[in-house]
């Protein structure tokens, strides 16, 4: 069982915690110099998702806009089209 678990982690539990450690010690003070803090990320993710879901809801109120103007002039001329031709066909008879 350790044998399986060594290699799933890639060395042995303890070595890996210490390697854990320091590289979250290294990232730590990095993040704190720049100024960057979890929450920040956290939330600027958040505003991420929030601008793309809106943005995405815009483009479809926008599409739907565009769909309802087009079948405004579309619909009409292929009513008028489909009844003048039922007529033509009509007479033909």
């Amino acid at each position: 069982m350790a044998g399986k678990l060594n290699r799933f982690l890639g060395d042995t539990p303890l070595r890996v915690a210490i390697k854990l450690l320091v590289l979250s010690f290294v990232v730590g003070f990095v993040m704190s110099a720049l100024g960057w803090y979890p929450r920040d990320i956290f939330n600027g993710i958040l505003r991420f998702i929030n601008r793309v879901w809106e943005l995405g809801f815009s483009v479809v109120y926008d599409s739907l806009e565009h769909l309802i103007l087009g079948a405004a002039v579309v619909i009409p001329i292929f009513i008028i089209m489909r009844v003048l031709s039922w007529r033509g066909s009509s007479s033909r008879e």
